[in-house]
């Protein structure tokens, strides 16, 4: 699978949905795509990891830097990872990153909420 970050959005809310792998190698079009949504203030942010094949340290140091940038902007942020996606969600587990991000199974994602 190719990586891609795809902005969406889900109950109003802005949203990245993050498909394949996000390493060291993709993390740059994440944060790229992060800086992009929190530059314009929304008032929450939604990260999907629903369809990441694998995260490495790099991946997981991005979401970190995601929750402090969007704490900074007064952002309300949800990273959506189903324990069923067992290869990411064993990296969040491991690390323990839920203390710092909001780690959550589903944020009700349809296609028919895309927006720009």
């Amino acid at each position: 699978m190719q990586f891609a970050v795809d902005r969406t959005a889900v109950h109003g809310r802005p949203a990245l949905r993050v498909r394949g792998e996000l390493d060291i190698a993709t993390v740059a079009r994440l944060a790229e795509c992060v800086e992009a949504e929190l530059s314009a203030a929304p008032r929450g942010l939604v990260v999907d990891l629903t369809d990441t094949a694998f995260m490495d340290s790099s991946g997981a140091r991005q979401l970190a830097r995601t929750a402090k940038r969007a704490a900074a902007t007064g952002t309300a942020l949800q990273v959506v990872c189903p324990r069923s996606n067992s290869a990411v969600r064993l990296v969040i587990d491991l690390l323990e990153l839920d203390r710092l991000v909001p780690v959550v199974e589903t944020a009700g994602l349809t296609d028919g909420e895309v927006g720009s």
